[in-house]
């Protein structure tokens, strides 16, 4: 409840806010969150800090992860998430949406928008997501002259790079990528589709005292890992980037089945979230009571 109803506003830029997250003594746990209702929901339970994923951000405007959306289409994402929530926001940034002076406008944006981190990643489009096949790559040099534009145009913005150089050029190649881009002025380095516990902790080994993200995805190469073993691998941060965009569409698809079927959806009401609840979520009742205290009406004198 962050948006014109907060006691405090919070004047200190997000990416400083990520930051400390960051460097905290325990893995900044990032859960995914698609939209703002979700962002308020994940804040109630504790979490300091969100992840935008592009995955669920395309998928729920019902379009495959591909690189096709644009950053204005994020920012309206991004808003909403940190209107709502008021957390630190990583974003996925996918390939920077074109070359260095897309980038640099990407990160502009983002840090309008609210966002306080962003990662990049060295694929080509089409890109995909990271847990698919045939990934392309791009030359480790373009890569590290985005990088050096994104750290070159940000104000505040927390700078990841992320590399899918494992899965085809081996840990040699993703450690070189990943070196590279730290050069470049990356904060972090994100690992993506690593495939076994010693991988982990191998690239952690090899990167001594980098920042490290790791990707706790479902139906993808990783295995399942808390976030106190990724924490114990060596690494900062961890997100879940889809998780709640899959609960959330798999209980719709439920609802909708049962309506076509039943005609009714008496039979989900256990499943929803109720008025009260809902209202309480968003805080309606603090909008009122604002809208309340500040607008009377004038009733107009006889004429």
């Amino acid at each position: 409840m962050t948006y014109l109803i907060a006691s405090e506003l919070n004047t200190e830029p997000a990416g400083q806010r990520f930051s400390k997250l960051v460097e905290q003594g325990s893995i900044a746990q990032l859960p995914g969150a698609h939209n703002g209702m979700a962002a308020l929901q994940a804040k109630n339970a504790g979490f300091k800090g969100l992840y935008l994923s592009g995955a669920a951000m395309t998928a729920s405007m019902g379009i495959p992860d591909l690189g096709m959306i644009t950053v204005d289409e994020v920012s309206f994402f991004i808003r909403q998430i940190a209107r709502a929530s008021g957390l630190p926001l990583l974003v996925d940034g996918d390939t920077g949406y074109g070359e260095a002076l897309n980038v640099m406008h990407m990160v502009r944006t983002f840090e309008d928008a609210g966002a306080g981190a962003v990662h990049l990643e060295d694929q080509l489009l089409p890109k995909k997501c990271g847990h698919l096949n045939d990934k392309k790559l791009a030359n480790a040099h373009d890569m590290a002259a985005k990088v050096a534009a994104a750290n070159k145009a940000r104000r505040h913005l927390y700078l990841i790079a992320r590399t899918d150089a494992a899965a085809s050029e081996g840990m040699d190649g993703a450690v070189a990528r990943a070196k590279l881009y730290m050069e470049a002025g990356a904060d972090a380095i994100f690992p993506e589709a690593l495939t076994t516990a010693d991988m982990f902790r191998e690239f952690a080994a090899r990167m001594p005292g980098v920042p490290l993200l790791a990707n706790m995805t479902e139906f993808g190469r990783t295995p399942f890992f808390t976030a106190s073993e990724f924490e114990e691998m060596g690494y900062r941060m961890v997100i879940w980037p889809v998780s709640s965009l899959r609960v959330a569409n798999k209980a719709q698809e439920r609802l909708y089945a049962a309506i076509k079927q039943n005609g009714s959806t008496q039979s989900c009401l256990g499943d929803m979230q109720t008025r009260a609840e809902l209202y309480d979520t968003i805080g309606l009742a603090n909008y009122e009571a604002l809208d309340a205290s500040i607008v009377s009406t004038v009733v107009p004198e006889p004429v």
